[in-house]
């Protein structure tokens, strides 16, 4: 690869003439696209990932208002801007050349895109606490159902399982409090009522199997382009929380599961975040702490994390302090902290002494920004104001037709469609509740046998026992008609169970599952 081989991102703007160009052996310095709306972030975000997929480097990134599937199909004479587009070319000296980019179109809902899951255990209870906004001592639970999942062999894979294994702690609540701290009913009941309203939001399709494949969003096409992964994130949107989970998720997947690979000729793989503000919106300082860990290590896996947001000052410093290529569009001062953050964004690049930065943040017009990329040995450029050049690819969203044909030819084509549903927790519990109950139930029919047979407390254990497995198996026997047992006899199965699982659990030591940066707080030891 050429030593100066780059994407050239613009140039001609007002006070200078040079080319603006974001050298790939830097693509994994991470980046920040900022600006006001209707600025021009978008076109710029596409110009972009055009520029890393002709380079050959996969890229992922969230379809926020669809209209960044347009990546898929060449662009046109046709085109209401296609003029505009001619003057801006030959104005900062580009041979404009249509064309279109290899797409892969993913969808959390499968709606507009091959399906995308992750297992509840992947997501780990760190994330899912965030999800679910829960309190510290509901995390608290939270981690310990997952250590007890960890021991136990129990695998949470979907919605289901999780709310199956609460369950159990909540049903033995007292034994495991013993061992891991008070786990508190009210706790449990509080994180079920989250998961209900996360299912109706439509959360649930997120988990389960098959689980994304990480070589999948990495993948390059025949003529060696890399695939431009577009997350279908209209519908998502309307769930910011989980929105900002799944990304901050997959990123974290990212960082454990690629190998060190220094500083390459160029990224892996480069990651948009659009919407970069509900990241660190209300986050915990944990959190953001976790974040910042990753941005800061995840380059020398090969991966580049550009940030979308109108304020630069959206993104902890901590982390703006690692975005080393910068495309700032203009940002408006109509209020004294519109001011203060514009002065703070300008004071972050490297003067130029041909304008002030901060007059030329506020003044550029659409289309137009203050660029400032790593030049060599990773030294900050001088900021420039830079005309964006046009994309090659057409600006604006695609026809429905042409997104169902590219999905029928794609490479991930089946493999995500159809969901699978094997053994886990849910099932796992099930089958101990039905053993208990059906155990307790010949246990009253010895009881009763001396007595001529048969009686009305054998035959209300077994409707106890069955009201037990119906809290496993979401109601699955609601054909039965429960009659009530004596407490004593009723709470008898329980503490049975209970016991039995606090001999399981005294046995088995250090089998905690590892998670991710981002996953289970717990580590095998």
């Amino acid at each position: 690869m050429a030593e100066d081989a780059g994407i050239f991102v613009g140039g001609g703007g007002e006070g200078h003439a040079l080319p603006q160009t974001l050298l790939l052996r830097y693509g994994n310095r991470h980046g920040l696209i900022a600006g006001a709306t209707g600025t021009g972030k978008t076109v710029t975000l596409q110009v972009l990932a055009e520029g890393f997929s002709a380079a050959g480097v996969p890229v992922f990134m969230a379809d926020v208002k669809g209209d960044l599937a347009g990546i898929a199909a060449a662009g046109s004479v046709t085109h209401k801007l296609h003029e505009a587009f001619v003057a801006r070319s030959k104005t900062i000296g580009l041979d404009l050349q249509y064309r279109a980019f290899p797409v892969t179109f993913w969808d959390l809902f499968g709606e507009q895109g091959h399906p995308v899951r992750a297992t509840v255990a992947e997501m780990g209870p760190l994330l899912l606490s965030r999800l679910l906004e829960l309190t510290e001592p509901q995390e608290g639970v939270l981690n310990v159902a997952f250590r007890l999942a960890d021991e136990e062999g129990l695998p949470l894979l979907d919605m289901k399982d999780l709310q199956a294994l609460l369950v159990f702690v909540g049903e033995n609540a007292e034994t495991i409090s013993t061992r891991y701290g008070l786990v508190a009913t009210a706790s449990i009941g509080a994180i079920q009522r989250r998961l209900l309203v996360l299912e109706n939001e439509g959360g649930a399709k997120l988990f389960g199997e098959p689980a994304l494949d990480l070589a999948d969003l990495m993948a390059v096409d025949a003529s060696g382009m890399g695939r431009v992964n577009l997350l279908a994130a209209g519908k998502l949107m309307q769930s910011p929380r989980l929105y900002a989970t799944f990304l901050l998720w997959l990123l974290s997947e990212l960082f454990e599961t690629l190998p060190e690979v220094g500083d390459p000729e160029k990224p892996k793989l480069v990651f948009f975040f659009d919407e970069a503000h509900l990241l660190f919106q209300d986050a915990p300082k944990a959190l953001v702490t976790k974040v910042e860990q990753v941005a800061r290590l995840i380059r020398s896996k090969g991966v580049g994390v550009y940030f979308i947001t109108q304020n630069p000052a959206d993104v902890p410093e901590t982390i703006l302090g690692q975005l080393g290529n910068r495309v700032q569009h203009a940002l408006r001062a109509f209020t004294a902290k519109d001011q203060k953050d514009l002065k703070m964004a300008a004071e972050t690049y490297r003067d130029n002494p041909a304008f002030k930065t901060e007059e030329a943040i506020r003044d550029v017009g659409t289309g137009e920004a203050v660029t400032s990329f790593l030049e060599a040995k990773g030294v900050p450029g001088m900021v420039q104001r830079t005309l964006i050049r046009p994309p090659s690819s057409q600006l604006g969203p695609i026809d429905p037709a042409l997104r169902a044909q590219l999905m029928a030819t794609s490479p991930v084509r089946g493999k995500y469609d159809t969901l699978v549903d094997r053994e886990s927790a849910y099932e796992k519990l099930k089958a101990k509740a039905d053993q208990a109950a059906a155990e307790a139930a010949r246990q009253q029919q010895a009881q009763a046998a001396p007595q001529g047979g048969a009686t009305p407390w054998g035959r209300a254990a077994e409707d106890d026992g069955l009201q037990n497995a119906r809290r496993y198996d979401g109601g699955a026997a609601r054909d039965a008609a429960p009659r009530r047992a004596p407490a004593s006899r009723a709470d008898s199965i329980g503490t049975a169970m209970a016991k039995s699982f606090a001999r399981q659990i005294g046995t088995k030591a250090g089998q905690a599952v590892v998670r991710g940066i981002l996953g289970s707080l717990f580590r095998s030891r």
